[in-house]
Formats: C-alpha cells, sequence, structure tokens
C-alpha cells in the first residue's frame, strides 16, 4: 500500500518565555502566551459524514463518539495548552483538527491529550491515544513498534543560547559546556555523541529546560529548530537560535501498528488540505506568526 505523495511542509515554531516557574506541568512555562495564534485566520474545516475505514482503532473511535490524540502542550506555535483555559493551539493542534475532520469527528468530538516525548510509543501501543501528532519524529527505531503518515514538516536540531552568549555558535561548540534537551527525543541521542563533548542534561519537558538555560543553570538547549526558534520568538530579550540545524526531523502522524487503513486515510488527509489551501492557512496563522517562513511541504513516504 502506498501513501500518497505529495507537498507538505510547515515552518514550525514554539514559544514560551520562561520567566516564571513552570511548577512541573508541560505548558505552564514562561508567559502562558504559547504563541498568538491568528485565530480569524484560521481555517474551518468541514466534517465528513458516514466515514467507513476498516480500521478497528477508528471504530472504536466513532463508537464512543470522539477521537484521542496526543499533543505536546509547552510548545507555542505547535502545540501549546493554555493553563487557565485549557484550550489547545498551534500548528500541530490544526493539523489534528484537519485530520479529523476528515475522519468525521468535529473539533467538539476531539479530545486531546498532553504525551511526553519519552511516552508516545507506549500511549499509542497501549491505546491511550488513537493518533499522535506532536513533533513527532519518524525514524527506524520509532518504525518498529508505531505506524506513521506523513511527513507533513521537516525539521532539524539546533541550539538555544542566552541572548549574551559568543562562545557557543553550533554543536561543534559546546565540548565542556552544559546542554539540556528531552527524554525520548532524536536531538538528545545526537548530542549524547562523544563527538561534541557536552555535559548533557536530560529532562522531561521543553519548558523545563528552558527554564534552567533562562537561570543560568545550563549553557544550552537543543531540540528540533522549529520548537528553539518559538523560544526566541517569545523571549527575543534573553534567547536566540544559533548554528544551522544538524540533524533530519521528519514530523509524521503516529498510530498503532499495522492499521493500513487509518494510515492511509490519514495520508489521504493529509494531501487533501495541502491541495485545497488549509494546510498552508493553518501555518500562517501559527507557525508563520513566530517570522518563520512558508516551505513547501515534503513528499509523504511510501509504504
Amino acid at each position: 500500500m502506498k501513501l500518497q505523495k505529495t507537498a507538505a511542509s510547515a515552518a514550525v515554531i514554539l514559544a514560551l518565555a520562561a520567566t516564571a516557574a513552570c511548577g512541573g506541568k508541560e505548558g505552564s512555562a514562561g508567559d502562558e502566551q504559547g504563541g498568538k495564534t491568528d485565530e480569524k485566520a484560521l481555517p474551518t474545516y468541514k466534517v465528513a459524514k458516514d466515514v467507513k475505514v476498516d480500521s478497528s482503532v477508528l471504530k472504536a473511535a466513532q463508537k464512543r463518539g470522539k477521537i484521542v490524540i496526543g499533543a505536546k502542550a509547552d510548545q507555542p506555535y505547535l502545540g501549546f495548552q493554555d493553563q487557565s483555559t485549557k484550550k489547545y493551539s498551534g500548528f500541530d493542534i490544526e493539523i489534528a483538527k484537519m485530520i479529523a475532520a476528515d475522519l468525521g469527528f468535529s473539533e467538539k468530538q476531539i479530545k486531546f491529550e498532553t504525551v511526553d516525548s519519552g511516552a508516545r510509543e507506549q500511549a499509542v501501543r497501549k491505546g491511550d491515544v488513537d493518533l499522535m501528532i506532536g513533533t513527532y519524529t519518524i525514524n527506524p527505531e520509532r518504525k518498529k513498534q508505531v505506524d506513521f503518515a506523513g511527513p507533513y514538516y521537516h525539521a532539524g536540531a539546533a541550539l538555544l543560547v542566552r541572548k549574551d552568549e559568543k562562545k557557543i555558535t553550533g554543536p561543534e561548540t559546546v565540548k565542556g559546556k552544559k546542554v539540556c534537551s528531552i527524554v525520548g527525543s532524536t536531538p538528545l541521542q545526537e548530542i549524547k555523541k562523544p563527538k561534541y563533548g557536552g555535559k548533557v542534561t536530560e529532562l522531561a519537558k521543553y519548558s523545563d529546560c528552558v527554564k534552567q538555560l533562562v537561570d543560568g543553570q545550563v549553557d544550552a538547549v537543543t531540540t528540533d529548530d522549529a520548537i528553539l526558534k518559538g523560544y526566541a520568538a517569545d523571549n527575543p530579550k534573553k534567547l536566540k537560535v544559533v548554528g544551522k540545524p544538524f540533524t533530519d526531523e521528519p514530523y509524521g502522524v503516529g498510530m498503532k501498528k499495522g492499521d493500513n487503513a487509518l494510515q492511509k486515510a490519514v495520508a489521504d488527509a493529509l494531501v487533501a488540505h495541502q491541495e485545497n489551501g488549509d494546510y498552508k492557512k493553518a501555518y500562517d496563522a501559527t507557525l508563520g506568526k513566530s517570522g518563520s517562513k512558508f516551505q513547501e511541504p515534503p513528499a509523504l513516504e511510501e509504504k
């Protein structure tokens, strides 16, 4: 079975000022703004009727009347949860809404569940979520545990440092420096390689790493450039992104392994919303607000 090829991209950016206490809750760092989505510019997604897909996961969701989607909650412009309203916003959230609509679920029928990076495969395998959409890099190791539709965006690991930092300009300059990254992330595995020589701190949440950076406990944070640009955009007086991306991070939609029918349906939805303009509109209203320019989407993988 082939996943349709097409263009699919998006710049992805997140932001959290990280000047207030994190409180240990994902999505609670910084100034709580989470990147200002242009709500009026967001597209609306027509909900499909009488969807028939030979998928056990989808049939169970249809029976319960809700689709459960795993998301990130501390990535402004991508996946961010406002702690006062509990509402999720960002580019990944819009990707989730457009896919859900094509599967027959309105926005009110989506239940978002915050899933930390290190728990994503388990959440999908156990059925805690029907789909996982949260800066989820497609790679061979994860493919052993879950299936993906995508990629719908390409990111790459970079470095976030304090504004006055002069010595750290890329991964080759972190020798002896304290670098924070996220448990379960591919950039963490990269920066731990001996060739870089950094002293790595592993935490569970982006917001915790950024707070340690602002507080001077670490010298840099590494993860996807899309995520780091968001933090820098939200706190430009204190933070900046340096260096060129040094890994390839293709984002995909994760789902139960072996559910080929659902995989194809999700891929078809990505294609349809790229072609009808929803994808770019959603990007412009979310990631585009961070200042990142729109890029043409990558071709979806074949299976």
